[in-house]
């Protein structure tokens, strides 16, 4: 289950292009099989730029805490705020409810170095 329209990075996240030249990031369906069950999502505030491979926020389960990276640089522009009352929906729809935060990106063409689908299903297999 890893679409071909995204990208995706070596920390299990996806990116998708959003309004305005912005991207959507989430976790790939592998990263909350391997987490279980979500409870609980930290995220940045929107206005808060972020660096790419930089902690953006933590993910909390029942199994562990994991960190959060920004794929990409930029500025934060919005964040999930349903996430803060029901985080399980990244358990449940990790490619469209279970969004994380959206970035505008300060390098358009740092989106294109990710990994595509078929790159990241090779890492996610071996």
């Amino acid at each position: 289950m890893i679409p071909e329209d995204l990208r995706y990075t070596a920390e299990h996240e996806w990116v998708a292009a959003a309004d305005g030249g912005a991207v959507r990031v989430g976790i790939t369906h592998f990263a909350q099989d391997a987490l279980g069950d979500i409870v609980y999502v930290q995220l940045p505030e929107a206005g808060a730029a972020v660096a790419a491979g930089e902690s953006l926020g933590e993910i909390e389960s029942t199994k562990s805490v994991s960190e959060l990276y920004a794929p990409v640089a930029g500025t934060v522009s919005a964040r999930n705020e349903a996430l803060v009352d029901t985080p399980e929906v990244i358990n449940s729809d990790p490619y469209g409810a279970g969004w994380l935060v959206e970035i505008a990106v300060s390098d358009p063409a740092s989106v294109d170095a990710l990994l595509s689908a078929a790159a990241y299903r090779e890492l996610t297999e071996s």
